[in-house]
């Protein structure tokens, strides 16, 4: 199994939004992470909008294609790009990148 934590930059003007958005993520996007491989998906938010993901998987690579290969994600991905800061032209899901894991206590 695989630990999973990146970062993104969620813009500042639009902090409350994305809370919003996240209170109420549509079921099929859920589901589609689900039979992806996503577990034990979190996310948190600062409020300078620092956006800390974790997720629990067997294989990541394979987790990120499974959910590249689904209709939702490109609708979602459409609709949230516009929440972050310096993207450069990518989609939110192809700008995560995970985070070395130098610690775990079992």
């Amino acid at each position: 199994m695989q630990r999973v934590c990146f970062l993104l930059k969620v813009r500042a003007d639009r902090l409350a939004e994305y809370r919003e958005r996240h209170a109420a993520v549509w079921p099929e996007m859920l589901d589609a992470l689900s039979r992806s491989g996503w577990r034990n998906y979190s996310l948190f938010l600062r409020e300078d909008g620092l956006l800390v993901g974790y997720l629990e998987t067997d294989d990541f690579a394979a987790a990120v294609a499974a959910m590249e290969a689904t209709d939702v994600n490109a609708r979602w991905q459409a609709e949230m790009a516009g929440f972050f800061e310096s993207l450069d032209g990518a989609r939110p899901d192809e700008a995560m990148r995970p985070l070395t894991e130098v610690f775990h206590i079992d």
